[in-house]
């Protein structure tokens, strides 16, 4: 029996799974409605899809480097339990070598693609694990980042991988240098390498709130501005990774110990699990305590 678009689209309404398991399930059961969801539910397919509108803002980061590319990832668990589970992490390394092989920009595109080795393409390869661990599991976000030859990758994981840093330092190939940044990234969490990043809109907009911060602390007009390009100057150092205090050595700032190195920052990214998401309400510490006092 010929497997139609609409057959496909019903069995996807019905089990929540992708188009290509549907259109297999559909396949391999003649075009039967029942058997097919039976087929779905055997696999662990619909098991999983029926786990797509919980919350999962647990997880990891992690980060792969191999030559002048390397990739960051956050990939997403519903409880942390799952996420300390080395099938997991071995889970994260698998998608993580597969995004720097594929010619992938987008999750929906990563998803999308084939693992080498695995046969099957991420998205079935997270519902195979989904099946196998039994909560919903996600590729939230990626990043591919190149570099020069005379430059290199800073990768840190914090907390085993609750945050994740890469950066790249152009002038050296010194990878502790850049370490050394992802580690004062993972730790101070700038929004900008330096000044110039910072747009003239919002730097406008803080000079303005400065302002009316010191006239209402009845400063005098004639030294509000210089008062205000002063604590411009702290905006700036809370919010820009060159001027910021080293962590390592809070009497140098970090655009000056990498300069001391030979090199540049030109790029970070940052990755902390779960920020932005919605996250369960249960509320852990009153969890324990109840326990505590029976």
């Amino acid at each position: 029996m010929a497997v139609t678009a609409q057959m496909v689209k019903e069995l996807r309404e019905k089990t929540g799974a992708g188009m290509m398991d549907c259109k297999k399930a559909l396949t391999e059961t003649n075009g039967d409605m029942e058997k097919a969801i039976d087929f779905l539910r055997e696999k662990g397919i619909a098991k999983a899809a029926k786990k797509a509108d919980r919350i999962a803002a647990e997880g990891l980061t992690s980060v792969v480097v191999e030559g002048n590319k390397a990739v960051i990832l956050e990939v997403n668990s519903e409880t942390d339990f799952v996420a300390k589970n080395e099938s997991f992490t071995a889970l994260i390394s698998v998608i993580g070598k597969h995004l720097l092989e594929a010619d992938v920009a987008t999750v929906e595109e990563a998803l999308a693609s084939t693992i080498k080795g695995e046969n099957t393409t991420v998205a079935e390869y997270l519902n195979n694990a989904i099946a196998k661990i039994g909560e919903k599991i996600s590729l939230r976000r990626f990043q591919i980042v190149e570099k020069g030859e005379n430059a290199a990758f800073g990768a840190y994981l914090h907390m085993g991988g609750r945050i994740g840093v890469l950066s790249v330092v152009e002038g050296t190939t010194d990878e502790a240098v850049a370490k050394d940044v992802a580690m004062h990234v993972a730790a101070v969490n700038p929004r900008y390498i330096s000044r110039d990043a910072v747009s003239e809109e919002e730097v406008a907009h803080e000079r303005e709130v400065l302002t009316q911060q010191a006239l209402n602390e009845g400063k005098p007009e004639n030294i509000v501005a210089k008062m205000v390009e002063g604590r411009l100057g702290k905006f700036f150092e809370e919010i820009c990774l060159n001027d910021q205090s080293f962590v390592k050595d809070p009497d140098q700032k970090v655009g000056k110990f990498v300069a001391s190195k030979g090199g540049k920052v030109i790029a970070f990214v940052r990755y902390e699990v779960g920020e932005g998401m919605e996250k369960r309400e249960d509320n852990f510490a009153e969890e324990v305590m109840s326990q505590v006092k029976k």
